[in-house]
């Protein structure tokens, strides 16, 4: 992290080229939304509202001050479009696909904020690892379009319904959010099945990370060649992904569970749908939280119990190494077990008959207790910019900014200029991460010699 990039620019490090590269495509897409071209009504758009859409494309959240689908020209949506996966791929990602394109040497040094990007631990195979994110991105998305045109050629013709589809696949994969559709995102098509659960795996397939996408595949290829079962080639799956895929699966049935008990009843959401829309709805609504931002029931019209849940869900997020932002799975993973450890007394962090490291451990906390603290002050000051609006309206938005999810409860539309500043870093800060804005500001780890320890002496806790 500490080292210099003479490649890019010799005087900035790693967080800073990460966190200056997202910023130039937030910054060139705010310009080229403002031209006149890009609106659907032939004139300029406000700065701050372009600004606040390009922030909200590139962090893959999906927030808008303006109707996406009204206000844009088919150019602007596309531009939208465009900086969406731009950001759900990550700017290193395509930086090192253009330089692929130009047949440029990856450098040793571009390698390693390829690694840091992608939170990797080895600097072997980057490049190749690079290009499969870049085909597979494009097949499941691609999948993803075609399975959409069975409901929304139907719906809106063969070319806007092809259209509608290419949009909503590479916003659903990429977790952004944003819909072509009307203000209600998906609500007019919570009964459809392609729509419902190709939306849902979409947003896992993307969250999950790319690092498990190859893991699994790994497993998938010594299942066919050593035929030793399933549950035999499961445990060959690294650590990561094993907790990764746990905490997932935990956190989409959890949800989905207390969604459908808290809503079952509720008129306003999921009380007037039969048995079957009523799970659906429940799983989209545990599935969207993992920052995508999609909605087929109204968010504002939820019970209390549920508007708390969500931010819990959306302060979680998903998985490191995707398309998705929160503090991450792993990371929520790695605290809870670190807590049972020291419920049942145990000096190590244990699971799966692996010892997670106290670094990890570590930064686990760190990043946990950063991402609270800003969501607790970024809501006091939301709170002080929009008077008008509830607690739970400020908290909520300020936590799905934050995480980049891009739900709301009918805050975003009418920020003042000061909220909209707010949600803009904040939106941008939950996209490149707490600990990579925190060394983009000069707070520089040290090395340290582990082989001096400092005397101990007991304090009293709890």
């Amino acid at each position: 992290m500490k080292e210099k990039i003479t490649g890019l620019h010799k005087c900035l490090t790693v967080p800073q080229i990460i966190a200056l590269g997202f910023f130039c495509f937030v910054f060139a897409g705010g310009l080229i939304l403002m031209l006149p071209i890009c609106s659907a009504d032939g004139t300029y758009t406000n700065f701050v509202d372009t600004l606040f859409t390009a922030t909200s494309a590139v962090c893959v959240t999906g927030l808008v001050t303006i109707p996406t689908y009204s206000h844009w020209s088919l150019l602007g949506k596309i531009v939208i479009m465009v900086l969406i996966q731009l950001g759900g791929l990550g700017f290193m990602t395509c930086f090192t696909s253009v330089l692929i394109l130009l047949g440029k040497r990856i450098t040793l040094k571009e390698r390693m904020i390829i690694q840091d990007s992608l939170n990797e631990s080895r600097l072997q195979g980057l490049v190749k690892l690079v290009i499969r994110i870049i085909k597979g991105t494009f097949l499941v998305e691609g999948i993803g379009a075609f399975l959409y045109c069975f409901e929304f050629v139907p719906a809106y013709g063969l070319i806007k319904g092809i259209g509608v589809s290419i949009f909503t696949a590479v916003s659903a994969f990429c977790n952004a959010g944003f819909d072509v559709i009307g203000d209600y995102s998906l609500m007019p098509f919570n009964t459809g099945f392609f729509v419902n659960y190709v939306t849902m795996a979409l947003i896992i397939t993307g969250g999950i990370g790319f690092t498990v996408w190859w893991d699994l595949f790994r497993v998938v290829r010594l299942q066919k060649e050593n035929r030793l079962g399933f549950k035999m080639n499961i445990r060959k799956l690294t650590l990561h992904s094993k907790i990764a895929l746990s905490i997932t699966l935990f956190l989409i049935f959890g949800g989905a569970l207390c969604f459908f008990l808290l809503e079952y009843r509720n008129q306003a959401t999921m009380g007037q749908m039969n048995l079957y829309e009523k799970i659906t709805a429940s799983l989209f609504q545990s599935v969207t939280t993992r920052t995508a931002g999609f909605f087929s029931i109204p968010q504002d019209k939820m019970s209390l119990s549920s508007q708390l849940l969500t931010v819990v869900l959306m302060f979680i997020g998903g998985s490191p190494a995707g398309t998705a932002g929160g503090i991450k799975t792993v990371t929520f993973g790695v605290i809870m077990l670190s807590i049972v450890s020291v419920i049942k007394g145990k000096e190590n962090t244990e699971i799966y008959r692996r010892t997670i490291p106290a670094n990890t451990v570590r930064k686990s906390l760190a990043i946990m207790m950063i991402s609270l603290f800003t969501v607790i002050m970024g809501t006091m000051f939301l709170s002080i910019t929009e008077s008008s609006s509830s607690l739970m309206n400020v908290l909520f938005e300020v936590a799905s900014a934050m995480a980049t999810v891009g739900l709301t409860i009918g805050v975003t539309p009418t920020l003042t200029v000061p909220g909209k500043l707010l949600i803009i870093f904040l939106m941008y800060m939950g996209r490149i991460g707490v600990l990579t804005m925190a060394l983009v500001f000069g707070l520089k780890r040290r090395k340290t010699n582990n082989s001096i320890k400092l005397p101990e002496e007991n304090i009293m806790v709890g």
